[in-house]
């Protein structure tokens, strides 16, 4: 049975390929051909959903070891990186869950965006989200729950900018992914330190070997990984980010902030519970977080105007409440909350659409609430500017900074010469104002005389105006243009030359001049 666990990533990659090829070769790419898109991508989708439901009898029937090990990825000293996955535990029931609910999500996308411009574009990337996630969740060692979770990322930046023409979609989406790679650096940093102080990346020696580690490196293994969860599930300082994904499509929001992406982070933390437990700091970190968020996203979330925002700061309010379960030791009670979750908000992500249309009129009384509560609630509380503010506008400035080092002292010190671009620049500027003053001032002395002065003065303007136009202005103009035509002189020239009577007929005369 487990070997079954190979599939449940396979087959969603092995959709994403054939539809990835299928469209940039032309065959998939009408109308017409809907159809077998979406088969490629729901078929793959529910078998792999299959794979994982019967891995899961197996896990609960208790046939399975608990890992499956394909075979050695990358080896270096110490360093063992196996393609290895696990088969049992919360992870195996993650996989079942999470992919039935995306094979729900694609059958329900079929008719969402049929006709759609980027229908072939949307299920490439669904179907490559979905063997994202199911590796995510069954990797059994880091790098490979690393790879995981940055395509899951990369394909959520690609969806979020789904509508690619308007320009708060790409705004969004690279704010987006822009602020998940603070998590991904924390990622790295905690593998980095598993490697250093354990000599593994493996999930579970990670967590068998916790008892070996002191409070310190307990502590920085948990709070490198927690940063990378804090970033994937949306809590404070990142919890905005949520808002802004919602620019994509209802499908891809009810996949991603929904059912499985946004859940990642609090999955990583479970499956570190030993480690998270060595440390006292570390629980109380993510116990603050969670009641932070929980407090901002259900303030922010009262005055939001349109219904997929307000979700968003649900989720996210709901996601503080998991990881302050964590915090406080309730591990099952986290998970069981995860699972739950997962399904009560990809349902009503679905519905949002229609939700209008079942709303009745009406409703409750609204509170009374200060003007200065809810002004700041309906700005996110400037989150987002104090972020800017703290980590944006620094690192700007500190570029700048670096910048005018490296061009005004580095360069004159090493005695580089200015670019030749930015000399011909300043050539043509100070040419262009010596002409404008030998033209302005009225002297005789350039002015020809007669038919050899004249004819002087006419070829004097027409060396100017070669400079002019190819020397001082640089190559990128006229030059490119007339050297384009005589390129395609010289080359009907030459296929002239080499048809065969011309040929002969050079041949010919060469032999008659020779003798």
């Amino acid at each position: 049975m487990d070997a079954l666990v190979i599939l449940v990533p396979f087959l969603p990659l092995l959709a994403a390929i054939s539809i990835g090829v299928g469209h940039f070769s032309g065959i998939l790419n009408s109308e017409a051909r809907e159809n077998i898109t979406a088969d490629i991508a729901t078929w793959a989708i529910t078998l792999s959903c299959l794979m994982a439901l019967a891995l899961l009898g197996g896990d609960l029937l208790g046939k399975n070891q608990g890992f499956f090990s394909v075979g050695q990825w990358l080896g270096s000293d110490t360093l063992n990186i196996r393609l290895n996955f696990i088969t049992t535990g919360l992870s195996v029931r993650l996989a079942a869950l999470f992919s039935l609910l995306l094979a729900i999500i694609s059958r329900f996308s079929i008719n969402y965006l049929h006709r759609e411009a980027g229908f072939y574009r949307f299920f490439f990337i669904f179907s490559l989200f979905a063997a994202a996630m199911m590796l995510l969740v069954l990797s059994a060692n880091a790098v490979g729950t690393f790879v995981g979770w940055e395509v899951a990322g990369l394909c959520s930046y690609l969806l979020i900018s789904y509508a690619y023409q308007r320009p708060i979609a790409t705004y969004n989406a690279t704010r987006v992914f822009i602020t998940n790679r603070i998590g991904d650096a924390g990622f790295i940093g905690g593998i980095g330190l598993s490697y250093a102080w354990l000599d593994s990346v493996n999930w579970w020696q990670l967590n068998a070997a916790a008892e070996q580690l002191t409070i310190g490196e307990a502590t920085g293994i948990s709070l490198c990984f927690a940063v990378a969860a804090f970033a994937k599930s949306a809590q404070l300082p990142f919890t905005p980010w949520l808002a802004r994904a919602m620019e994509g499509p209802a499908p891809s929001s009810a996949a991603f902030y929904g059912a499985a992406m946004v859940h990642s982070g609090v999955y990583l933390v479970c499956l570190l519970e030993p480690v998270f437990s060595k440390s006292p700091f570390s629980m109380a970190v993510l116990g603050l977080i969670g009641v932070l968020t929980m407090a901002y996203s259900f303030i922010v979330g009262q005055t939001q105007a349109d219904i997929k925002s307000s979700l968003a700061f649900s989720s996210s309010g709901q996601l503080g409440l998991m990881f302050l379960a964590c915090g406080l030791g309730f591990w099952q009670l986290a998970s069981w909350h995860l699972c739950a979750h997962a399904i009560v908000r990809c349902w009503l992500l679905l519905t949002a659409p229609s939700l209008m249309q079942h709303v009745k009129r009406g409703g409750a009384k609204p509170r009374s609430v200060p003007v200065w509560l809810y002004m700041a609630s309906a700005q996110h509380f400037w989150l987002d500017q104090i972020v800017d503010w703290a980590l944006v506008k620094p690192v700007r400035g500190l570029a700048h900074d670096l910048s005018y080092f490296d061009d005004h002292i580095v360069d004159r010190v090493m005695g580089v010469p200015a670019p030749a671009m930015g000399t011909l620049s300043s050539l043509a500027r100070a040419e262009e104002v010596i002409g404008a003053k030998l033209v302005n001032k009225a002297d005789d002395f350039a002015r020809g005389g007669g038919l050899v002065g004249k004819l002087t003065e006419w070829a004097s303007a027409v060396v100017y105006w070669i400079e002019d136009r190819f020397v001082l202005r640089g190559i990128g103009r006229d030059a490119v243009h007339y050297g384009r035509q005589l390129g395609h002189l010289a080359n009907k020239f030459e296929q002239i030359i080499l048809r065969p009577r011309y040929l002969v007929l050079f041949v010919c005369i060469t032999f008659l001049v020779a003798f």
